[in-house]
């Protein structure tokens, strides 16, 4: 350890964590290996103990390490992260709409987000009946109590115990109900995914609009994403309007923190010149 240095601008808590995830990333500690206790990196860094427990907190914020009770702090395995690129990834989902369902079987969203093929993925869904409730009924733009579909989807790496990603979709009931596959979660994953979904009741999407939020996961959602303490999820709001202006699909997507990441790309008009 190089120790840390009062001219930088950084608190000396960070300095420290981030020379500690250089020697992680650089595999000079590898996953697996037991990380040097308080009092070691106290010592050789020249900080307190409060300060390297911050630096501690600071990788684990990061996914770099994990904490066993009883047994110390370990370097995590790099955990699979996803890449949505909603600009283009969008256009791509309609674009597979048109195409034959032996097409469509060989890929998917998700597989598009991260790089891994359909042999690596495990798909689960669960489909209810809801009323809609206030927040439903705005985002929808249906009266509160209008029955609702109500998906849930999370998907996982064959290789990792906790899912990529969960999200929660709304649809219209009585709008999708035009074709019972559709109610069905035993057909999951479609062929196509939703796009694809709404094709077959006649609906074609004009566009989909997204809000991108921040927050602290539930307890729920902390369990099942294998999220660490101090790591935030990013929301994802989407929402799907079909040709004539209508509602047609909102959709709450909940990423860790830690290893999404959401790209876009945006194009410029040129100046008249």
């Amino acid at each position: 350890m190089t120790g840390v240095h009062g001219r930088d601008w950084r608190p000396r808590y960070l300095q420290l964590a981030e020379e500690l995830r250089v020697k992680i990333t650089s595999g000079e500690l590898a996953p697996g290996t037991l990380m040097p206790s308080e009092t070691e990196l106290a010592d050789t860094s020249g900080l307190s103990r409060t300060s390297v427990r911050n630096a501690i907190r600071q990788l684990r914020e990061w996914g770099l390490v994990r904490a066993e009770q009883g047994r110390g702090t370990y370097v995590r395995a790099p955990r699979q992260r996803v890449r949505r690129r909603n600009a283009e990834r969008y256009q791509w989902e309609k674009d597979r709409v048109l195409l034959d369902q032996d097409e469509r079987l060989k890929t998917g969203a998700t597989e598009h987000d991260t790089g891994l093929t359909v042999d690596d993925l495990k798909f689960h869904a669960e489909y209810t009946r809801v009323e809609a409730d206030a927040d439903m009924a705005a985002a929808l733009q249906v009266e509160r109590g209008t029955p609702l579909l109500r998906r849930v989807y999370w998907t996982s790496s064959r290789h990792e115990n906790a899912p990529l990603t969960m999200s929660y979709s709304y649809l219209p009931y009585d709008l999708v109900a035009a074709n019972p596959d559709l109610l069905d979660a035993s057909n999951e994953p479609w062929p196509g995914g939703s796009q694809h979904q709404l094709y077959t009741i006649g609906v074609e999407l004009d566009r989909i609009e997204e809000e991108v939020r921040a927050r602290p996961p539930s307890p729920d959602e902390a369990e099942l994403l294998d999220i660490d303490p101090g790591v935030s999820v990013l929301t994802v709001r989407k929402t799907s309007i079909d040709t004539t202006g209508r509602v047609v699909e909102v959709a709450d997507v909940v990423m860790p923190g830690d290893r999404s990441e959401l790209v876009y790309s945006h194009k410029l008009q040129r100046w008249k010149t």
